[in-house]
């Protein structure tokens, strides 16, 4: 699959060096070294962002703050090269799926790319899966949520609460611990508290009432076919 990432970076040479191992990789590479640019392209849907915290005009922050509010369900890749610990927390709170710091070499962040998009949209190889559960068509492939029992309408969710419903009913019946579910959803970086889980579990009840998505206190989740 050919993926579309729009790269935040400031630093000329290394936004170059970044972008020519993108390209390498076969991605179409949208590059800007200002914030207010960045800014302005929010409403279009690229596959990924890999976005600076530190920029000319708008910053990182804002930027991530308002994709979540226009396209919530793209993933962001955070990079930065101030207090790492905190900029993660930061990052990671206003909804980033992963976090590198500088310096690092290009092909750490390539290897980090590939892996959301594995995560996010699937591997090649894979086939297209779809799930009927509960009058919901959840199609894995196009990360989708239909709901059939209201004019078949789209399930506005975010990358969160999609993954999580992607994780849990491509097994369904199996019981995840909240590890498993942060591991798989969140990535090994995570360093928060479990609670995100049941927060997105909440959501995503909300979202699907139908679905029949059960709590094993003390556990984790499952999602059940009736």
């Amino acid at each position: 699959m050919s993926y579309t990432i729009y790269l935040v970076e400031d630093e000329e040479n290394l936004s170059e060096a970044l972008r020519a191992y993108m390209v390498k990789e076969g991605w179409t590479v949208k590059l800007f070294q200002d914030g207010d640019k960045a800014q302005e392209s929010v409403e279009e849907r690229p596959h990924l962002w890999v976005l600076d915290i530190m920029l000319p005009g708008t910053d990182g922050y804002q930027i991530l703050k308002t994709i979540r509010e226009v396209q919530g369900d793209i993933p962001v890749i955070f990079i930065s090269a101030r207090d790492q610990d905190l900029d993660r927390v930061l990052g990671l709170e206003m909804g980033s799926d992963d976090y590198i710091s500088k310096p690092f070499l290009p092909q750490e962040l390539i290897i980090r790319v590939k892996k959301l998009l594995t995560r996010v949209y699937g591997s090649e190889s894979d086939e297209n899966k779809t799930v009927d559960l509960n009058d919901y068509t959840i199609d894995s492939e196009a990360r989708t949520v239909i709901d059939e029992q209201n004019d078949r309408q789209v399930v506005d969710l975010t990358t969160k609460e999609m993954d999580l419903i992607l994780l849990l009913t491509l097994q369904v019946g199996k019981a995840l611990s909240r590890e498993d579910i942060i591991e798989e959803v969140w990535g090994e970086n995570y360093y928060g508290s479990e609670r995100a889980v049941d927060d997105v579990v909440r959501r995503v009840r909300k979202k699907m009432p139908r679905i029949h998505l059960e709590t094993l206190y003390g556990y984790g989740y499952r999602i059940l076919s009736s």
